[in-house]
């Protein structure tokens, strides 16, 4: 695509407020579903959720130098492990420790790259290993959206009525919506789902917003109450890797529908410090990490609209949302179908997007090594497994799966190499 074809480029304001606002809006609507959804499934506090996304997306534009419109919400990559960090005797503190070193990693990974380049990165994290990985963390989080639906027997009918109808108006929408609409099927399917909520008397409208101040700060948390849990460092530590690899295909995509290369300038070294300060100040102040935003993405290829002052916008409005005791009232009030419905969905997107990593680098399964890396990631990451270390510290899951599908793979990797020279 031809940067012109863009209506407004990256560096473009928006001549009328009322145009300013309304395609800020239209990024505030794309990454509001998802990223309140992290926080509702995790525990952590909604507003602080919300002002994390603005400020985390305001600190990524000044460290990109404004070259780049991406807005970052909430990560799903780490809504197990957060869960698990909490129910752990750290609670909360061990979790947002976890992440402030998902951001250090970003940081560390970043000055790397500037010095010797991303090539040592691409070698370490291949699609056979990438791929995998997103497989385990949308089909580990498949029973905590069937839970929510209702579907797990012994339960009132409404729940299951109103987690299909949540789940067929995302459905419905994903397929036949154009334009915007196709952009936010998740949101869309938030608002049917309570409404239809509503009308089974499932929820109160009367008692949600009774007495609820128009002004309402969220529960921060802060870096000085938290207790450093070398256990909860290696369980986030490998899943950071994962993410930079989504971080550096997310880049690729935007790329190609502005017509630039972001991996050359403004620099990869730069969209991940931007990304992992991003993620060290939303764990100092109680956040979950931050991503770069598919459906934000999505919105600047519908709307051809590439400013980075309009993202800037977008993540003041979020901010200021943040602190609005109505939206709060709302977000937390929103029923557990609702949000199982919905889930069901975005779970399985997830998942599937590590099978499109592996059909798009078309990774050869027929290959003995390639198939016993998938495999063994899979099992690891599914079934359970965990490896004591001390007596509170063990690696398990997902980051026992990154590491063992890292190492395999460069053993492999040797192997063959030596079996060639021999």
């Amino acid at each position: 695509m031809n940067e012109r074809t863009m209506l407004l480029d990256i560096h473009e304001r928006p001549k009328k407020v009322g145009q300013w606002l309304i395609l800020s809006f239209q990024h505030v609507f794309a990454m509001f579903g998802a990223t309140v959804l992290v926080p509702i499934l995790t525990g952590l506090d909604v507003g602080v959720a919300l002002v994390t996304s603005g400020l985390g997306t305001l600190v990524y534009i000044a460290l990109t130098k404004g070259k780049v419109p991406v807005y970052l919400g909430s990560s799903f990559a780490y809504i197990t492990t957060i869960s698990a960090a909490i129910a752990s005797t750290g609670g909360m503190s061990s979790a947002f420790v976890g992440l402030m070193i998902v951001g250090l990693i970003y940081v560390i990974v970043a000055i790397i790259i500037y010095f010797v380049g991303s090539g040592w990165l691409t070698k370490l994290l291949p699609p056979v290993v990438v791929g995998p990985m997103i497989i385990i963390i949308g089909m580990s989080l498949a029973p905590v959206a069937i839970g929510y639906s209702g579907l797990t027997g012994g339960q009132s009918w409404e729940g299951p009525v109103i987690a299909f109808v949540t789940f067929l108006t995302v459905v419905l929408l994903a397929i036949r919506a154009k334009g915007f609409l196709k952009v936010i099927p998740f949101i869309i399917g938030i608002f049917v789902g309570y409404i239809f909520s509503v009308i089974l008397g499932v929820i109160d409208l009367k008692t949600v917003f009774a007495n609820v101040p128009f002004f309402s700060a969220p529960d921060f948390h802060f870096i000085g109450t938290y207790k450093l849990n070398f256990s909860q460092i290696l369980v986030f530590a490998p899943l950071a890797f994962v993410t930079i690899a989504e971080h550096i295909g997310d880049h690729v995509v935007l790329g190609e529908i502005t017509n630039r290369d972001f991996i050359k300038d403004p620099g990869i070294h730069r969209t991940l410090l931007g990304d992992g300060i991003a993620t060290l100040l939303a764990g100092a102040i109680g956040g979950p990490a931050n991503t770069t935003y598919g459906e934000n993405t999505g919105v600047v290829g519908v709307t051809k609209v590439a400013s980075v002052y309009v993202i800037g916008l977008a993540a003041i409005i979020a901010i200021l949302l943040g602190f609005l005791g109505y939206i709060q009232a709302f977000i937390m009030s929103i029923p557990e179908p609702v949000i199982g419905g919905m889930t069901i969905i975005l779970y399985g997107f997830i998942a599937t997007n590590g099978v499109k990593v592996l059909i798009k680098d078309r990774t050869d399964l027929s290959e003995m090594k390639n198939l016993i890396v998938v495999s063994a990631m899979l099992v690891i990451g599914l079934g359970g497994a965990s490896i004591q270390i001390t007596g509170d510290t063990s690696l398990q899951g997902m980051a026992l799966a990154v590491i063992v599908g890292i190492v395999l793979n460069q053993f492999l990797n040797l192997i063959q190499t030596e079996k060639s020279k021999a």
